[in-house]
């Protein structure tokens, strides 16, 4: 399994030159208005990118770990005492330590700043910020945030650290994702900080439910139109960690190691780039639908058992195709219909059990239970199911 990204060594700045803070739109060569009011200095080894919100109110996400930053700022015109909300992605230095300078610069307007980080985050920070006058909120998942005439959702991501979030505008398809998807690059869980890496392939699977184009990442060149793939790509990394296979892997194995560990949603992924490669991938097919059908995607596996009908024959797959359609019919329902293609199955293979199990089900779910209990095996697992529930229920009285 060969990712699309490889680690990318931070750029070297000249540190007796200001670095300049730029307007994102024209970093990314973009015409969203959004960015228009937005203004980026890239950060370096210790220090994170910065978003400066110029309007309607100045806020910024990530305040960085570099004093210099606020005065290249002044420069341009704006102040940094006028800022009024500072978002931190979590809580690591290089995010972090400009929102304790700005407030050591400036303690005179320290009730005027406003905090906004995970409830999971830095206690020192939040003391310090309190201890000072200045407003904290604790955020968590679900939150929304406005910032830029924008309402962003808060994602709560731990994995990287355990106070990890993402910004998400709905709108404008923008995410600010921290230290959680970086493009070229994929950040450690950090195990001090509360991070993990099951956490982190679950975040980061979250993260891809939402329609994201646009990437603004705590370090590296923001990605206009991409943001979907940079997501993948981390998605993709994660999961060569989480199995701990070599990137000579084939997208098949992976799929079968995390079908294994019950990680379905991951497997369907790694299916999905296998077939998309290997388009008549017979095996992969089947796994997919598997998959589909565990997950509660019956209609979706449904298409999909009507592509692997038109690839060439081979042993087993009319078995397969029968028994798994059946189950997709169930599963929407569709009782009556489905005991027909259990019969199909049952024609090639008489004695197979999984087929009788899955008629059984259907029958008695159709309100044919009699019928249903003539079918010894369905029959067996129904009454032990029963004893096993009577058992619970005695003693628990």
């Amino acid at each position: 399994m060969e990712p699309t990204m490889e680690p990318q060594a931070p750029p070297e700045y000249d540190l007796d030159t200001p670095r300049p803070w730029q307007k994102l739109a024209e970093a990314l060569n973009s015409p969203l208005e959004l960015f228009q009011n937005i203004l980026l200095l890239r950060g370096y080894d210790f220090s994170s990118n910065i978003y400066f919100f110029t309007s309607p109110e100045p806020a910024i996400v990530d305040a960085g770990n570099d004093y210099t930053a606020f005065m290249e700022l002044a420069r341009l015109g704006y102040q940094p005492a006028e800022v009024r909300k500072i978002v931190l992605t979590h809580g690591h230095h290089d995010h972090a330590m400009g929102f304790v300078e700005l407030l050591r610069s400036y303690p005179q307007q320290a009730s005027s700043f406003h905090l906004f980080m995970h409830e999971a985050g830095p206690r020192e920070y939040r003391e310090f910020a309190q201890k000072l006058g200045c407003p904290v909120t604790l955020l968590k998942n679900g939150d929304t945030v406005e910032l830029g005439g924008c309402t962003w959702e808060v994602v709560h991501v731990p994995g990287h650290t355990v106070d990890s979030i993402c910004l998400y505008d709905a709108v404008s398809k923008t995410a600010f994702t921290g230290d959680t998807v970086l493009p070229h690059a994929m950040a450690e869980p950090d195990p001090p900080a509360g991070g993990r890496l099951d956490y982190y392939l679950l975040s980061v699977r979250q993260l891809l439910q939402h329609d994201v184009e646009n990437i603004l990442p705590g370090h590296g060149v923001p990605v206009a139109g991409l943001g979907r793939k940079v997501i993948e790509q981390t998605y993709e990394s994660l999961m060569l960690k989480t199995i701990g296979v070599e990137k000579t892997t084939s997208w098949m194995n992976g799929a079968m190691q995390l079908a294994q560990r019950g990680m379905l949603p991951e497997a369907l992924f790694c299916c999905e780039r296998e077939l998309a490669v290997h388009a008549e991938h017979s095996q992969a097919l089947q796994l997919k639908i598997v998959c589909m059908n565990d997950m509660g995607r019956f209609q979706e596996a449904l298409v999909a058992l009507e592509q692997m009908s038109g690839l060439p024959a081979e042993d087993g797959r009319e078995l397969f195709s029968h028994i798994a359609t059946g189950y997709a019919m169930m599963g929407l329902g569709q009782y009556e219909q489905s005991i027909g293609h259990f019969d199909q199955a049952l024609q090639l293979q008489p004695k197979a059990k999984e087929p009788q199990m899955y008629k059984g089900m259907a029958l008695y779910l159709a309100g044919r239970q009699e019928e249903a209990l003539d079918i010894e095996v369905f029959k067996a697992e129904f009454v032990g199911r029963f004893k096993e529930e009577l058992s619970k229920r005695s003693a628990k009285a």
